[in-house]
């Protein structure tokens, strides 16, 4: 039976067989014993991106994954979530890690510091705004009406009812756990109201030429 760690461009966590091609977390949320998410969503204001496989460790999903004390069991690590893609995880609100994705998380930070006059960007700065602006931790989307979606950056992801859809050289590209589905060219959404889903902070970062990793469904050379 799947367990509840795979998380959809809104920023929820689902119980999909589907895994991805990245992991991440925010902390620690779940009960080791019975494998089950508390009912917080979040436990640090620092959400990442992680790669799969790093060094050769290998953790028990939602499992004890942090050493006890002398005479103590182990317990209860962090919680592996996992996305799509990059994509995915940038429009929920996570930004690359420094310890396993150190080049592009430099290069996230970066263009973060580019895109708001910052000389010396720093991560906890980013995770700051990212905390306020991403709806599962509280924030609001900003709602644009469709035509406006011509001035987003490719990467960007919205969603129309309740569809996710990413943006990609002028194509709406529809997301789900399995990968990316119908393409509709983006100016049919003209003519009614979309919620965008990518905090704004990482729109800007988007702007600013970050280039996120697509899952292979995305289309030639979408693929890490």
């Amino acid at each position: 039976m799947p367990l509840q760690n795979r998380v959809d461009p809104f920023g929820e966590i689902h119980a999909v067989p589907q895994r991805g091609l990245f992991t991440g977390n925010r902390g620690i949320l779940h009960d080791p014993d019975t494998k089950t998410l508390l009912r917080k969503r979040w436990a640090l204001k620092a959400w990442i991106i992680c790669r799969c496989e790093f060094k050769g460790v290998r953790r028990e999903p939602m499992g004890r994954n942090r050493k006890g004390g002398p005479g103590e069991p182990d317990r209860a690590g962090w919680t592996e979530l996992f996305f799509l893609d990059e994509v995915t995880g940038l429009a929920a609100g996570h930004r690359p890690c420094f310890y396993c994705r150190r080049e592009q998380a430099s290069d996230f930070c970066g263009r973060f510091g580019a895109a708001f006059g910052i000389d010396t960007p720093r991560a906890p700065m980013l995770d700051q705004r990212l905390h306020r602006e991403r709806p599962a931790s509280g924030g609001t989307p900003a709602r644009i009406g469709g035509a406006g979606l011509a001035d987003l950056p490719d990467g960007a992801m919205f969603a129309d009812g309740g569809a996710a859809y990413a943006l990609r050289d002028g194509t709406a590209l529809r997301w789900s756990f399995a990968g990316y589905g119908e393409r509709l060219p983006a100016d049919s959404f003209a003519g009614r109201e979309v919620r965008l889903l990518t905090p704004p902070t990482t729109l800007a970062v988007l702007r600013q030429g970050f280039r996120p990793v697509w899952h292979p469904t995305a289309g030639p050379d979408a693929g890490p």
